[in-house]
């Protein structure tokens, strides 16, 4: 496995220099050409996807396929697909991975840090002892998995 050095800061992405379309995750859904697909699985409501910003190795997104804000937009039967994709994930993840934990969520409204309007939950593997000397000085994170191979990986591992 190769190692690799980049910053995960998604600043250039905040101040506007964004993909030309109207929902970055619709585009995803869409497979438009202007968007980064990092997609690793589609159900008949939702798409998983690998976060193109990480906080760390594995952060994943799973999203609406139909565009929705609100949570309270999915129905019951959408909310326990999206539970039952959280679980799946989290066994996945724990296989190829194997972190020491998890952050899962939602960020609901631009006071939350929501930076996509497009419902969206992130699973954020947790590693012991993340914070190095780059992540701190120059908030620049290792990461020692490459982001397209892992996309590969867990593209096999959520094929039926």
């Amino acid at each position: 496995m190769r190692n690799h050095l980049f910053s995960t800061s998604k600043i250039d992405y905040i101040r506007g220099n964004k993909p030309d379309v109207d929902c970055i995750l619709c585009g995803i859904r869409d497979r438009s050409e202007a968007v980064k697909n990092l997609e690793i699985f589609r159900s008949g409501n939702f798409i998983i996807s690998l976060n193109l910003y990480p906080y760390n190795p594995g952060h994943l997104m799973i999203f609406p396929r139909k565009h929705v804000e609100e949570l309270e937009d999915l129905s019951e039967d959408e909310l326990s697909e999206m539970n039952r994709l959280v679980i799946r994930s989290i066994k996945i993840l724990r296989e190829e991975l194997a972190p020491g934990g998890f952050n899962i969520g939602f960020n609901l409204g631009e006071v939350s840090g929501a930076s996509i309007r497009h419902l969206h939950q992130h699973i954020v593997p947790r590693y012991g002892n993340e914070a190095g000397f780059l992540d701190i000085l120059s908030g620049t994170r290792v990461v020692v998995i490459d982001p397209n191979e892992l996309q590969k990986r867990l593209i096999a591992k959520f094929s039926p």
